[in-house]
């Protein structure tokens, strides 16, 4: 059923906006540009994978291109089921066992919106960036509608539409403060922090409620009135590049 739902979505998807793209997809050619030149690379809440097992080419791209990578997350099991890199930590992004300097790159996908102190992360990336080092993330726009929403619904029924709606269990499932996902907050803090904003794009992804088939296609044409300029903030996703500034 669920593979019937989600094809009947992907051709409303091609008719009404044939141009959106899974955010992965994005975030995938963003990192890989990026590590072609940065090749020594902490991933900041790694979890149980790189990316989707349906994003295997990307991934392999990737890791072709790093000199050296090392998986950070303060969840054990998500580590240990994690085989796509060799070096991993159980460590908190605030407290990273790593000596200054240590990197060229630092990312971090779909996990900035969990942490409660952004400030103090920016503090610690900063830390084991080397000089001119960089650090990509990919998060939830906290002033689009679906985040607002997502914000406010409660923790019981939101782990059960993420169980209905992404097939996730709720034990991949974490809590959100939403703190660092503003384009004037990220600007903010970046530059607080001693950062450069080198990118800040706001995006939008394939349907939240792709897995409900047709039902999608309420979402897909408020996506595709979100591709008008004077709509772009209300967009789903964030992009970000941040260079360190100055000596470190």
């Amino acid at each position: 059923m669920l593979k019937l739902l989600l094809k009947i979505y992907g051709k409303l998807e091609r008719w009404l906006v044939p141009e959106l793209r899974f955010s992965q997809y994005v975030f995938a050619e963003i990192l890989e540009g990026e590590i072609a030149q940065r090749p020594v690379w902490l991933d900041l809440g790694c979890g149980r994978c790189l990316f989707p097992d349906w994003m295997a080419n990307q991934q392999s791209r990737v890791l072709s291109r790093t000199h050296w990578v090392v998986g950070v997350d303060v969840d054990a099991d998500s580590l240990r089921d994690h085989v796509a890199y060799r070096d991993k930590a159980l460590a908190s992004a605030y407290q990273l066992p790593f000596a200054a300097g240590s990197f060229d790159l630092v990312s971090a996908n779909m996990v900035v919106e969990h942490l409660a102190e952004p400030a103090r992360l920016l503090e610690e990336v900063r830390r084991v960036l080397k000089p001119g080092g960089r650090f990509l993330f990919h998060t939830p726009n906290r002033d689009s509608w679906l985040i607002r929403i997502a914000a406010r619904v409660p923790e019981r029924i939101k782990l059960a539409l993420i169980r209905l709606l992404e097939q996730r269990v709720p034990e991949d499932v974490f809590p959100t403060h939403y703190r660092f996902n503003r384009k004037p907050d990220i600007e903010a803090l970046a530059s607080q922090g001693g950062f450069r904003v080198i990118r800040l794009d706001l995006f939008s992804t394939c349907a939240a409620t792709a897995a409900l088939g047709p039902v999608a296609l309420f979402e897909l044409l408020w996506i595709r009135r979100l591709a008008r300029p004077e709509y772009a903030k209300l967009r789903t996703q964030i992009m970000a590049v941040l260079e360190v500034s100055g000596p470190n």
